[in-house]
């Protein structure tokens, strides 16, 4: 098939704070560079960076350090965060957080002293979350999408879809990748020195989740078939707030943020009781996994709200207090028929964050020659669980650092490596597969999915949930590729993408369910009925799957404590030495 080629030196898939910030970054670090950015939806419009409410964890007051957030991070992680990425985080973020007010524009909410204010998010000894109102992420994304817009040596590529990741004809380096133009069906490949992965996670397999509909784990999915090893598979988080306005609307799953249980907010159960001291001394914030499992403790026992889930009140914290300080939520209810300052609201445990990734070294290189990684395509810096505001610090550090060693990269390797052009045609091939099918109804088999996700592979799992979700997700993808698409038009062609997107989602939900069934313990988001135990700190592992044929292997590897090991403390680790 004929199509289109194109040269780039760096390209950059993913418009989110990790895929803007790098481009920010390579172009200042050398502004000849050829840079393009391509992305699934519209610049600055798509994606999860943009929808984050609560803030940006970084350490800048007096009282705390970064070895506090340091240790709230491994901790909150359950000892399986890579510390080398995890200490880079917490180090990097308070030189971030300055160049986002001071260089990109980002207004952040101040103490009356001038400060930036810190406000209260679960499972944080200190409050050290930087925000904007509960608008962050648009704040931020705003401002990024501002300064890259304004600079016309970074090329754009709007509604462009990544395929796959192409390796050279020789097989040891990355050569480019193949995109799909949404808008006319044509394939392009890019052929780059450098490429980043920063098209982020976004868990929207789970039939209740917080991530943009556009999000279907591609990167992931395409790193899994280029051969690449994921870590931490079997994490994913579920915010324990997520909007539940009822069956018949997307809006269900929506994240209401963090902040209001660091306010004070109160769960009440279908039978108006506050339940949280039934199940951890830190009540409403206790980490995201604890309250999740909570709730759906309370939904499994029937003590549930007219659609199934639990409530959060606000009002005992005055309706003006509340209306001021959480404006973009208190809407967002009213929207919905909720009345979230003065009144309660149902919420249930949704999917929001994906704690697992390409595995990568603190440069964001991974074990591809010429690829990077950054974002929530990353595995490694949150182990088993994600702390509230640690998220956007991760993408806009290491997007950041990515755009700081691309450029180098590229200046030690100035030729293109030309493409395995086998490799290249079976990537058209698969993508056009629905076009030799007949027509089917691939919604129900995304419904199903969702429900699989959700009762098999969700909050609270078993060896015999878990088999029988292998087995469905099996059986779901046997019947996705026997199905087709009846308008052969691919020009904007959203049936088609939607198959793409479910195929994307069944690849990942069974590297998920496989890890999930390798973990024979209980650690953070993890959580095995049937191995409750958390296991012996000192010799955690993590899982590490990898696709070998037609084959995902799934096996385990030991975390590295090259700061801090499992029973000592800020005071006796000099955890800054390595």
């Amino acid at each position: 098939m004929n199509i289109k080629r194109q040269q780039t030196d760096i390209l950059i898939l993913g418009s989110g704070g990790a895929g803007l910030f790098a481009a920010l970054h390579a172009q200042a670090a050398n502004p000849k560079l050829r840079i393009i950015i391509a992305t699934k939806g519209l610049l600055g419009k798509c994606g999860c960076t943009r929808m984050v409410q609560g803030g940006y964890n970084v350490a800048l007051n007096p009282g705390d350090s970064i070895e506090r957030h340091f240790m709230d991070t491994i901790e909150g992680g359950k000892w399986l965060p890579d510390q080398e990425l995890a200490w880079t985080l917490v180090t990097k973020a308070i030189e971030r957080v300055r160049e986002l007010e001071n260089e990109i524009g980002c207004f952040f909410d101040r103490n009356a002293d001038g400060t930036l204010h810190g406000k209260a998010f679960a499972g944080q000894t200190f409050d050290r979350t930087v925000h904007k109102g509960d608008l962050t992420g648009i704040e931020i994304i705003s401002r990024l999408m501002e300064q890259v817009w304004a600079r016309p040596g970074v090329e754009k590529l709007e509604e462009h879809r990544a395929l796959g990741l192409i390796k050279s004809a020789d097989g040891k380096t990355l050569a480019g990748v193949l995109m799909l133009d949404i808008r006319t069906g044509a394939f392009k490949f890019i052929q780059a020195k450098a490429v980043l992965m920063a098209t982020g996670g976004g868990p929207t397999m789970y039939r209740y989740h917080t991530p943009s509909g556009d999000k279907s784990m591609d990167g992931l999915a395409m790193a899994l078939r280029a051969g690449l090893p994921l870590r931490d598979m079997e994490m994913v988080q579920f915010h324990p707030t997520g909007l539940l306005a009822g069956p018949d609307t997307r809006m269900t799953g929506t994240v209401l943020e963090e902040g209001l249980r660091g306010a004070g907010g109160h769960l009440l159960n279908g039978n108006m009781e506050r339940f949280m001291a039934t199940y951890d001394a830190k009540l409403e914030r206790a980490t995201r996994d604890i309250v999740s499992r909570a709730i759906y403790a309370e939904m499994k026992a029937g003590r549930t709200t007219p659609n199934g889930g639990v409530y959060i009140q606000m009002s005992h914290l005055g309706a003006a207090t509340v209306a001021k300080k959480f404006k973009g939520m208190v809407d967002r209810c009213r929207d919905c028929g909720f009345d979230l300052a003065g009144g309660i609201v149902e919420v249930v445990p949704t999917a929001h964050y994906f704690m697992g990734g390409i595995v990568c070294k603190v440069d964001t290189a991974t074990e591809l020659p010429g690829l990077f990684v950054a974002g929530e395509d990353a595995g490694g810096v949150h182990g088993a669980n994600r702390l509230g505001g640690n998220g956007v610090a991760n993408s806009t550090v290491y997007g950041g650092i990515a755009g700081d060693v691309m450029p180098q990269w590229v200046a030690q390797h100035q030729e293109f490596s030309p493409p395995d052009e086998t490799m290249l045609t079976a990537e058209i091939a698969r993508a056009l597969e629905p076009f030799q099918k007949p027509a089917g109804d691939i919604n129900r088999l995304r419904e199903n999915l969702l429900d699989l996700m959700w009762d098999d592979v969700g909050v609270v799992r078993d060896a015999e949930g878990l088999a029988r979700g292998v087995g469905k997700l099996d059986e779901i993808e046997r019947e996705l590729l026997a199905t087709g698409v009846a308008d052969t038009d691919r020009a904007f062609n959203l049936t088609w993408q939607d198959w793409l997107n479910l195929r994307s989602l069944c690849e990942t939900s069974r590297v998920i369910a496989l890890a999930a069934l390798r973990r024979e313990n209980s650690r953070g988001a993890h959580y095995r009925s049937d191995f409750p135990d958390p296991g012996d700190f000192e010799t955690s592992r993590f899982t590490v799957a990898r696709q070998v044929g037609a084959k995902v292997e799934v096996s385990e590897e030991p975390v590295r404590f090259t700061h801090i090991k499992p029973g000592q403390s800020l005071l006796t680790a000099d955890i800054a030495a390595e």
